[in-house]
């Protein structure tokens, strides 16, 4: 990737790694539903990604609208900011 990646990019794509570790434990455990590593891996990465989302919504707002009003808002902002999903422009 040649153009650099902005702090909330990177925010996002942390998120994306998260929820992508959390599905591939979701399948092994499927099929492994007693092992102990295997739950304790869906564990750690649950945290950490409900961490990164917390994180991400305080700096950039929230990534659905079903948390549009958290943090105290007395302020619909789900539809004044781009959406999560939308590519930032970049001017140069």
């Amino acid at each position: 990737m040649s153009e650099k990646m902005t702090d909330k990019k990177k925010a996002m794509l942390k998120i994306q790694q998260l929820s992508f570790a959390l599905v591939e434990a979701n399948l092994y455990l499927d099929t492994h539903p007693t092992c102990e590593k295997g739950i304790a891996y869906f564990k750690k990465h649950k945290a950490a990604l409900e961490a990164a989302k917390k994180e991400y919504e305080k700096l950039y707002g929230a990534l659905n609208a079903d948390n549009a009003l958290e943090n105290g808002s007395k302020k619909w902002d789900w539809v004044t900011t781009p959406f999560p999903w939308e590519n930032e422009r970049s001017d140069g």
